[in-house]
């Protein structure tokens, strides 16, 4: 029987570690801390949603409220984002952000350890292009945080927002000025695309 040698084509990333699919840091490996329930954003899906971004990904401002893992961001950055703020209230989470960061030598990063609607209660009015929002599928506060960005004034216009949850799970309303781009399905992950208009 004839055994693969291990090469960059064929390597898998090992449990407790994601890969950045493209842009400057293609391939590179970086640690995730070992929290329950903590999953990266697939890298299937990651490809489809950045693929949909790319007209808009250079230079953007992008926010990751629950990051975790940090692969939307990371992501994000690889492709030519100028800065992403990475909020999480889970401290070994941050601190895995933190050495990836160190890791990348990423200038764009901000690192905020904190609840993801207090963050947004405090931003900065219009300073966001892209927001990911991807909270714990355990998570029911989806729709009340899509109300929450939209009331506090924090998106840039025409900005877009990332949306992921349980495909099992009703669909969640969008706000009044948010018009829906693109819709997916990846197993048991429903992810969309939407633009603020107006």
């Amino acid at each position: 029987m004839m055994t693969k040698q291990p090469g960059a084509a064929n390597m898998k990333p090992r449990p407790g570690r994601l890969r950045i699919v493209a842009g400057k840091w293609r391939s590179r490996l970086l640690d995730i801390a070992d929290v329950p329930g903590l999953r990266p954003t697939s890298e299937r899906v990651r490809e489809t949603l950045f693929n949909w971004l790319a007209p808009s990904i250079q230079g953007a401002r992008c926010l990751d409220l629950f990051a975790g893992t940090g692969a939307l961001g990371f992501e994000a950055l690889s492709r030519g984002a100028t800065t992403v703020v990475f909020v999480d209230n889970s401290r070994r989470a941050i601190k895995a952000i933190e050495s990836s960061v160190k890791a990348l030598n990423a200038t764009g990063a901000i690192v905020y350890r904190g609840d993801a609607a207090e963050y947004v209660r405090s931003a900065r009015s219009g300073c966001f292009d892209i927001v990911f929002l991807d909270p714990p599928f355990g998570d029911d506060r989806l729709e009340n945080l899509c109300g929450l960005v939209d009331k506090a004034n924090i998106l840039a216009r025409g900005a877009r927002i990332y949306l992921e949850q349980d495909r099992t799970k009703r669909e969640t309303p969008l706000p009044g000025g948010w018009h829906l781009l693109k819709d997916k399905t990846a197993g048991n992950v429903r992810y969309m695309l939407v633009q603020v208009v107006g």
